[in-house]
């Protein structure tokens, strides 16, 4: 059968050699046209999308950010202005905050419960906040306005060394750095006077304390609305600070307990602008930014805290040439930290 096959062709040899031409056959390789399938990587310009969204969140993030920290300046003028002691001023603070945002979240439908393993964490960083703000207006009422703002500043340089501890990460070099930039501003600015030791000792343990908080409710951040989670923080706070305070005033008694009139109306003010509104800007800006960031931008509150300390209590003694240069540092530290931030975002495009 094969050579019938072979032998009927060759008297049509002329007409089977066309039959080469089937070879053309052979263009069905077009098949590789299809790789212009790959045209289809302009998926990647949606990822472009993104950095879009995420550089004006992370803008938006900064100013609220520095929202909080002006309101948190003011925080200091008002602690000179109340007359009670630190730790009934805390208190209060503490008491007026919970009823104006618990009335707020009443009437906005927000209050929701929480499991108790929840809230035991959340009452602890409510601790620390309390410790906080004790040890600050502490070091306001020991030292001075400036005192306790500028020792405030060291918040950046502890948050560089505790939160690579805390979190079981690796220590950034840059980040510790130009914490010490700033602890080397606040030693120009000061020359610390006999004095201000118990005010400057106060300042020290406050900023230890900024430097914690940022970085446990980093992480409750993400699981909580801010205001459910502010409520529950002040709660468990004002909980655990009362049964402190009477230890407290063993070694710092208060001279009396009920705040003034003129106490009352700086309270109102202290818990409602600077607390609720601020504390709400600053765990918004949390979602975005890092605790180092956020504790080494803080270093401002210097900045606008002492000004305003001018203004209300003129300490512009302070107004000397090594104020400004260790002014600058701070400052230079805080720009260079924005800078880098920036940078590390504008590559994620």
């Amino acid at each position: 059968m094969i050579d019938n096959l072979v032998f009927k062709p060759t008297k049509l040899t002329e007409l089977t050699k066309p039959s080469k031409p089937i070879k053309p056959s052979k263009p069905t390789k077009p098949s590789k046209p299809i790789k212009p399938s790959k045209p289809t990587k302009p998926s990647k310009p949606t990822k472009p999308s993104k950095p879009s969204l995420y550089l004006p969140l992370m803008k938006k993030s900064f100013l609220q950010l520095h929202m909080a920290v002006f309101l948190a300046g003011f925080t200091a003028i008002l602690g000179k202005l109340i007359e009670l002691n630190e730790g009934w001023l805390v208190w209060f603070r503490l008491l007026l905050t919970l009823l104006i945002l618990g009335g707020w979240m009443a009437w906005r439908k927000e209050m929701k419960r929480i499991a108790w393993k929840d809230f035991f964490r959340i009452a602890g960083v409510g601790l620390i906040i309390a410790l906080h703000w004790v040890t600050f207006y502490g070091s306001v009422k020991y030292a001075n306005v400036s005192v306790a703002l500028v020792c405030l500043s060291a918040s950046g340089f502890f948050t560089s060394i505790l939160e690579p501890l805390i979190t079981r990460t690796k220590i950034i070099l840059a980040e510790t750095l130009l914490g010490l930039l700033a602890i080397i501003g606040i030693y120009i600015i000061f020359d610390f006077h006999p004095e201000y030791k118990l005010g400057i000792v106060f300042g020290i343990v406050c900023a230890i304390g900024s430097s914690l908080f940022p970085i446990f409710n980093r992480q409750l951040v993400q699981r909580f609305p801010p205001r459910l989670l502010t409520f529950y923080e002040f709660g468990g706070g004002l909980i655990l600070l009362s049964l402190l305070l009477p230890f407290y005033f063993t070694q710092f008694p208060a001279s009396y307990f009920l705040p003034s009139s003129s106490d009352w109306a700086w309270l109102l003010v202290l818990a409602f602008f600077c607390t609720v509104i601020g504390f709400e800007l600053q765990l918004r800006s949390l979602q975005k930014i890092s605790a180092f960031t956020a504790n080494l931008t803080y270093n401002l509150e210097p900045l606008y805290g002492i000004i305003l300390a001018f203004i209300f209590f003129d300490e512009r003694k302070l107004l000397h040439q090594q104020f400004y240069i260790g002014l600058s540092l701070i400052v230079l530290a805080i720009v260079l930290q924005m800078c880098r931030v920036l940078w590390k975002a504008k590559r994620q495009q």
